[in-house]
């Protein structure tokens, strides 16, 4: 079966071609508004009609991993935080059919990465499993006894970003204040790190605030950089507590961008979470995704799977 993946990001989008396990080709497309899918469409309609032009053989269908709040049983976007505000109201089978002729299965976009690590990557063959993607945002996911949680409303395990890890805390995008994402994210660490005591002093003060450059001035002895990292790690390691007791997994699997520092995190965590959870039965393991930025794409078979929906 030869798949097209379309993984739609708030600034960005990634659209694949996929058979089986193998990734055959990758168009990544960056755009400068995306507060409206209707504006982003025809440039990616484009990209992914060249994919299946180029593929080997017929295409039959098309994943989109949405990220935001999505009804997989109904196939449909249920709610957006500030980009693509069109996508509840938008059919995306029916541009599908329209557009490039096969029909469309919409997840959400954490969810459709641990699809991916599930059937081709980190987790195979686990069947409890939390995943994190930590980036601009901070995505989550749990799987139990195989299947990815839903919920009632289709939001459950997904909002693991605003875990609430600090009373009275920065507000976040959604709403609340003291999330794990107005903490430790891609967006509010230029808001962590300009609130620190001594950041005038720090080298981050004439650097561009992002975790690449944390991790640098952290390596090179800075003190209020180390001080920042201690504090994104300890926020990461509270957040996956709340998740080892919530969904009891045997795994847990980081992803995303930040995790190119994962010889710093993952030890930092695995010692956090073996330290401050109650599993008598034993540890969560915490490690790396394998699939990096073709998790989501390498989800998108398991979508048109039998029995997957």
């Amino acid at each position: 079966m030869t798949l097209l993946g379309l993984d739609l990001g708030g600034s960005h989008a990634s659209c694949t071609l996929i058979q089986g396990q193998t990734v055959l080709a990758t168009e990544h497309l960056a755009f400068a508004d995306s507060t409206r899918f209707a504006a982003v469409e025809p440039e990616i309609a484009a990209a992914l009609q060249g994919l299946a032009q180029s593929s080997p053989e017929p295409v039959t269908g098309l994943g989109v991993g949405f990220a935001g709040l999505v009804d997989s049983r109904r196939n449909c976007v249920t709610s957006t935080n500030g980009k693509y505000e069109d996508a509840p109201a938008f059919d995306f089978d029916a541009w599908g059919r329209r557009r490039l002729g096969i029909p469309v299965r919409l997840e959400n976009d954490a969810r459709l990465a641990l699809r991916g690590e599930m059937y081709a990557g980190a987790a195979r063959g686990v069947a409890d499993v939390v995943m994190f993607t930590l980036g601009t945002g901070i995505g989550g996911v749990a799987a139990i006894e195989g299947k990815p949680l839903l919920g009632a409303h289709s939001q459950a395990g997904v909002l693991a970003g605003h875990v609430q890890v600090r009373a009275n805390g920065r507000r976040c995008t959604c709403g609340g204040r003291g999330c794990a994402e107005s903490e430790a994210a891609g967006w509010s660490l230029p808001l962590v790190c300009r609130e620190w005591p001594g950041f005038e002093r720090s080298s981050l003060a004439s650097a561009p605030l992002d975790f690449k450059t944390l991790f640098a001035a952290a390596a090179a002895n800075d003190t209020v950089a180390t001080e920042v990292l201690d504090h994104c790690l300890t926020v990461w390691g509270m957040m996956t507590v709340a998740a080892v007791h919530s969904f009891d997994p045997d795994l847990i699997v980081f992803g995303g961008g930040v995790m190119r520092a994962a010889d710093r995190i993952l030890p930092f965590l695995q010692k956090y979470v073996d330290e401050s959870t109650w599993t008598p039965w034993g540890k969560a393991r915490i490690v790396r995704a394998q699939l990096d930025d073709h998790a989501a794409a390498l989800g998108v078979p398991t979508l048109f799977a039998e029995g997957a929906r």
